[in-house]
C-alpha cells in the first residue's frame, strides 16, 4: 500500500515516538522547519512532542496520542519523527494499526524507528520510509543529497536510484554546523557480486532484531535486506545480530543485502565487513554491497520499507534502483 505523494500546500505532522523533541537545538529545529516550508509544506507538531521525561522520552500514552492523532488527521499528508532513540519498541502493543490502514500516510525516520516501521508494513502494508528525520532537517551543509533522496521518494511514484555520494561526512554536526569534515566517497564496496530484485526490509539491525518471535516481525521472503548501526555497535556485535536475522525461517528468502556504511568509532573496518560476510555460508551465492549511503553517517537515501529495489553488484558498475509499486 503506497501513501498518497506529497505536494506542495500539503501538512506535515512532526512526532516524537522515540525521544523527545526537547533535546533537540532550537537553532536546528528552525532551519528544518524552514527548509520544509520553502519546499512548500506546512509544519505542525504533535501536542507532546517537546514534552519530557527522565529519559528524555514521554510516556507511552502521550507518544501513542500523537502517532493515533498524525495518522487520524484528514489534513495531515506526511509524517515526520523528531529523533531515534531507544524505546521505540514501547509503543508497539499499543498502535491502533486500524487506524494506519485506514489513513495510509507517507511516514519517515530512521534508527529506533526501524521497529514502528516494520511493525507497521507487518501490520498494515503501508510503505513506510526509512529516511530523514525532521531533525536531519536541520542540517545546514551538505544537505544536498539527502534531500534530493528524500523528494525523489515522496513526493513522485517513478524508480529512482541510490547513487553513491560523492563525499560523505561523520562529524558531530549539531554541535557546531560550521565545522563540518567531508571524506570522499570511494563509490560502493561490492562484498558479493550478483544481481538481485526483492521487497526491501530492513532498517537498523539491531532494532530489528527487536521485532524477532513477535507478531511485528515482517517477511523476509523474496527480500532486499538493508541494515545499518551506529557507533554504538562494533565488529562482535554487528556480527552476532546479523546471525540473529539469519537464523529466522524465513532468511533464506533474502536475495541481496545491502549495508549502510558504519560511523568511524564503531571500528568496523571493510576488512572486518567483509570477514563477517563471508563467515555466512547462508549469504553466499548472493549480491552483498556495503557502504551505501543509509543509516549513521551523512548523506543518506530515503529507502522505502516494503518497496521494491533491484541491486547489481559488480565493481564500479553496481546500481541500486528502487521501485515503490
Amino acid at each position: 500500500m503506497l501513501a498518497e505523494r506529497l505536494k506542495p500546500g500539503d501538512e506535515i505532522r512532526v512526532i516524537a515516538p522515540s525521544r523527545s523533541m526537547a533535546i533537540i537545538k532550537g537553532e536546528q529545529l528552525r532551519i528544518a522547519q524552514e527548509r520544509l516550508n520553502q519546499l512548500g509544506f506546512t509544519v505542525t507538531y504533535g501536542k507532546n512532542a517537546d514534552l519530557h521525561d527522565d529519559f528524555f522520552s514521554t510516556s507511552i500514552e502521550e507518544r501513542i496520542e500523537d502517532l493515533h492523532d498524525a495518522f487520524s488527521d484528514r489534513n495531515v499528508k506526511g509524517i515526520l519523527t523528531v529523533i531515534g532513540g531507544y524505546n521505540a519498541n514501547q509503543l508497539l502493543k499499543y498502535i491502533d494499526f486500524e487506524i494506519i490502514k485506514n489513513n495510509p500516510k507517507i511516514f519517515c525516520g530512521f534508527s529506533d524507528i526501524t521497529a514502528l516501521q516494520g511493525a507497521i508494513y507487518k501490520k498494515t502494508g503501508l510503505i513506510t520510509y526509512s529516511g530523514p528525520h525532521f531533525s536531519s532537517f536541520g542540517v545546514k551543509h551538505g544537505f544536498e543529497y539527502t534531500l534530493d533522496s528524500f523528494i525523489n521518494a515522496v513526493t513522485n511514484d517513478a524508480p529512482y536510484e541510490i547513487l553513491p555520494s560523492s563525499h560523505w561526512s561523520d562529524d558531530p554536526w549539531y554541535l557546531d554546523q560550521e565545522d563540518r569534515h567531508f571524506i570522499t566517497q570511494e563509490g560502493y564496496m561490492v562484498i558479493q557480486e550478483g544481481e538481485a530484485e526483492g521487497k526491501l526490509i530492513g532498517g537498523n539491525l539491531c532494532t530489528l532484531n527487536l521485532l524477532q518471535g513477535t507478531d511485528y516481525m515482517p517477511s523476509l521472503h523474496d527480500s532486499i535486506v538493508f541494515i545499518e548501526d551506529d557507533e554504538e555497535t562494533h565488529a562482535l556485535s554487528f556480527d552476532r545480530d546479523l546471525q540473529s536475522l539469519l537464523h529466522l525461517p524465513d532468511a533464506h528468502g533474502i536475495k541481496g543485502i545491502l549495508i549502510g556504511r558504519f560511523q568511524k568509532n564503531s571500528q568496523v573496518t571493510e576488512e572486518a565487513l567483509r570477514k563477517i560476510i563471508n563467515s555466512k555460508k547462508e549469504l553466499h551465492g548472493i549480491p552483498v554491497i556495503g557502504n551505501v549511503n543509509f543509516g549513521h553517517v551523512q548523506p543518506y537515501a530515503t529507502i522505502p520499507i516494503g518497496g521494491k529495489a533491484v541491486i547489481k553488484a559488480q565493481g564500479s558498475e553496481s546500481e541500486i534502483w528502487i521501485e515503490q509499486m
